[in-house]
């Protein structure tokens, strides 16, 4: 067995024993809300959870007990496969989970999938992140991949609107240490996965004072990340080439 070959076995049987101990662990995990859905209806729009945080919780409360196992593999795939938003899981585990457990159990899915982006990047090499990442913006985000600052990161991580699943590949191709890597993206999410978590809380419960102020928050941060973002980009750049 060839190293790479030996080194992906490795990664492979850890996060199965990961998604083993999820499913474990989920019936001890607060369920989600029977309010939901009715008892006894069934969810048969499957393709629906793609695009609606609402039909994404109705199908989370039909699975039951592995309803927070579940939630945290379609965290862990949103940032491998992108199958669709960042912001319609964050939202629909705050609507689904409540505040606290939403904004934990997508901090769980998230730090996973960040991980293995990371690690099918180092082990896979760049030819593997060309298929989910741009010639363009990897020409754009390359200087990223040789002798990386972990502040820099950081900032990337914390900055709203930034492509972070993309940055995760990215970084597994730099000489970024692994650990320094989770300590990383793990802060750096923090703050946008609970105030997504906090949208889809305050949803719920008709909060709608509360959501309407976080939503404008979101939108001007957003806002501004977005007008200033050539400037941020630079000034990141500058920053590690010092």
């Amino acid at each position: 067995m060839t190293t790479q070959r030996r080194r992906l076995a490795i990664r492979g049987a850890i996060f199965i024993v990961l998604v083993g101990l999820l499913f474990f662990f989920s019936h001890y995990i607060p369920q989600p809300f029977t309010a939901l859905m009715p008892p006894g209806e069934d969810f048969d729009d499957f393709e629906g959870i793609y695009s609606s945080s609402d039909k994404l919780g109705k199908f989370l409360q039909a699975l039951g007990p592995y309803s927070p196992a579940v939630f945290v593999l379609f965290q862990i795939f949103q940032v491998v496969a992108a199958p669709f938003p960042g912001e319609l899981t964050g939202v629909a585990g705050g609507y689904v989970y409540g505040e606290t457990m939403g904004f934990l159990l997508s901090t769980v899915g998230l730090t996973i999938g960040s991980w293995v982006a990371f690690e099918l990047a180092s082990i896979l090499g760049r030819p593997f992140v060309e298929r989910f990442i741009s010639q363009e913006v990897l020409h754009k985000f390359d200087f990223l991949t040789t002798n990386t600052g972990a502040t820099i990161c950081f900032l990337l991580f914390l900055i709203p609107g930034f492509p972070k699943d993309y940055l995760s590949y990215l970084l597994g191709l730099s000489r970024m240490k692994l650990s320094t890597f989770l300590v990383v993206s793990g802060i750096g999410r923090l703050p946008g996965t609970y105030l997504l978590a906090v949208q889809g809380a305050k949803f719920r419960s008709q909060e709608y004072t509360t959501l309407a102020v976080v939503v404008a928050i979101c939108a001007v941060i957003l806002l501004l990340a977005y007008l200033y973002r050539n400037q941020i980009y630079h000034w990141l750049k500058h920053r590690h080439e010092r």
